[in-house]
């Protein structure tokens, strides 16, 4: 299956996708987590993304687009995959329509914004694995640092309120329009995101498994 993410930042999209990934033995393609990675390894992309990052703006298309086209065509995606953090605007999805990729599903997370902004804010992140917690929901052992390797636990600076609700003025203006610009194709499956996230995981189980029957 070819499944698509969409929601706004800190709405539960990348928790979603690895339990879907899981579940189905198909691979994550988080354009976040990859340049983030470019970012943390100072390449020459990462050093091109970072200051769009930092500032809540998005990274251009054209690197965003070359990043995954290289990725969907490593082996592992052959049996599928699912797309986390793009496409973000109709362009891009415009493009993935160019190189021949229809999406079988793609869900909808819905979660109101203040609520995000609450999430997002409560964040903690390992700079040394990557690992994310949550200060509320999901503390680590000591609430410090990190469970894996004892790394100081941080609050990258895209999660502060300021940042999020410019993040989500931004999602509001051009990325909430895929959901209509997919809608058209008869994909679109809306999860409304719950204070639980089993409840959440259970509402995209089933929202997923109405595509395959």
């Amino acid at each position: 299956m070819k499944i698509m993410f969409l929601g706004a930042p800190g709405a539960g999209k990348g928790t979603q996708a690895e339990h879907t990934a899981q579940r189905l033995g198909i691979p994550t393609i988080s354009t976040g987590a990859i340049i983030r990675e470019a970012i943390k390894n100072s390449t020459a992309m990462g050093l091109a993304a970072k200051s769009y990052t930092e500032s809540g703006k998005l990274v251009p298309d054209e690197v965003v687009i070359g990043i995954i086209k290289e990725r969907l065509e490593k082996d592992d995606c052959k049996n599928g995959y699912i797309l986390d953090g793009f496409p973000r605007t109709v362009v891009q999805a415009q493009a993935l329509d160019e190189m021949g990729i229809e999406m079988d599903v793609v869900v909808s997370i819905e979660v109101d914004d203040d609520e995000i902004i609450s999430r997002m804010n409560g964040r903690r992140v390992c700079a040394k694995c990557g690992a994310t917690y949550h200060t509320k929901f999901k503390p680590s052992s000591d609430g410090i640092h990190c469970d894996n390797d004892g790394e100081l636990l941080t609050q990258r600076k895209d999660d502060s309120p300021e940042v999020v609700a410019d993040r989500l003025k931004i999602y509001h203006e051009q990325t909430e329009p895929l959901k209509d610009y997919y809608a058209s194709k008869g994909v679109v499956k809306v999860v409304y995101g719950q204070k639980n996230v089993d409840d959440t995981t259970r509402l995209t189980d089933e929202a997923i498994d109405s595509i395959k029957k």
